[in-house]
């Protein structure tokens, strides 16, 4: 009972911290919106100034959602990574996925005009995107057919690994032949950004969000038992195969669609996990599952108002701002030594 009420205790904070953060990054930035203007839009109120509703409903709304889904999304996808390899360094984007995504963006960009993608995909805004999904994709596809022969969960990590080593050789070489104007843009994509998304786009992400999700959920009873090891799961009646299938889709669509849609967006998936396990001081994931939410959430949010330095006309890398403040978490969490429920 004490420790059910101290873990609810502990949602509400998160829960609050999300609300709170949310308002603040939907008011702040290089234009100061007061809270009650932006609760008077929300509700439909035609007195605010129209500049005031484009910026909130149009550009603000979207980015905060985005940050909610990305934060929450990579947490929990990183959750499950570590879960499966028995890793406390694994990330969500240890398979590769982001690396797939950099590579079709990198053919996009960098070699489009050469190779005849850019009037292929630029359909409205969407090239970037079209070519980070596919990317992303033509590594899972690999990822899964690698999955079904083998069956050494640490010899699959290494796979995915080699993977990303391959898919960052290729764009060296790629980013070797394009001139500066190409890698510029390539270098904008990779720093990430909340700020470019539509609702069109916020539309499809969320909808990829909810299934990864979903399916994260789906395999909690399996991913609790893997923790006990692979035998004991198999006597427990768990498919070893099926868990490994549904946790690879789930990171996969997870890491990949949001990859495509904000770019890479390091050290989130890595350092709530980690921080979530401490705070809750529990192995069940059906409590780290909703708690790497809400925590991934927080933390995203907060490193998007930090971005965006309010009251400045500039916005630092979001990429940036979440390895500053997640490496130093890492750092800290291995210096520490402490026991990392595995």
């Amino acid at each position: 009972m004490k420790t059910r009420s101290g873990h609810s205790t502990k949602f509400t904070l998160l829960g609050v911290g999300v609300l709170l953060l949310l308002l603040l990054n939907i008011a702040l930035g290089s234009v100061y919106i007061p809270l009650s203007a932006i609760f008077k839009v929300i509700a439909g109120d035609d007195s605010i100034r129209e500049a005031w509703t484009y910026i909130i409903l149009d550009y603000r709304i979207p980015k905060a959602l985005a940050a909610v889904m990305t934060g929450s999304g990579l947490a929990v996808a990183g959750l499950m990574m570590q879960t499966l390899f028995k890793n406390p360094l694994a990330g969500p984007f240890v398979l590769g996925i982001s690396s797939g995504a950099s590579l079709g963006v990198a053919f996009f960009i960098l070699g489009g005009s050469a190779l005849g993608l850019t009037a292929i995909l630029q359909v409205h805004g969407w090239g970037t995107i079209i070519a980070a999904s596919l990317g992303s994709f033509t590594v899972l596809s690999v990822v899964i057919a690698v999955a079904s022969r083998v069956r050494d969960a640490m010899a699959l990590l290494i796979i995915g690994l080699m993977f990303g080593s391959l898919t960052s050789a290729v764009v060296s070489i790629l980013a070797y032949f394009s001139p500066a104007e190409e890698l510029q843009r390539y270098m904008f994509w990779s720093f990430g950004s909340l700020g470019d998304i539509s609702w069109a786009a916020l539309g499809i992400l969320s909808l990829c969000y909810c299934i990864g999700i979903g399916l994260a959920f789906s395999i909690t009873k399996n991913l609790n038992s893997l923790l006990l090891g692979d035998h004991y799961a198999q006597t427990l009646g768990v498919s070893l195969q099926r868990s490994r299938f549904v946790i690879l889709i789930s990171t996969s669509i997870l890491a990949g669609s949001l990859t495509a849609f904000v770019g890479p967006i390091a050290f989130v998936g890595l350092a709530v996990p980690h921080l979530i396990r401490q705070w809750f001081t529990a192995s069940n994931h059906w409590t780290l599952i909703p708690a790497c939410i809400l925590g991934g959430a927080v933390l995203m949010l907060l490193c998007d108002i930090l971005a965006q330095l309010p009251g400045l006309p500039i916005t630092l890398p979001i990429n940036a701002i979440t390895s500053l403040i997640g490496a130093p978490i890492v750092i800290w969490l291995l210096i520490r030594k402490k026991k990392l429920l595995f």
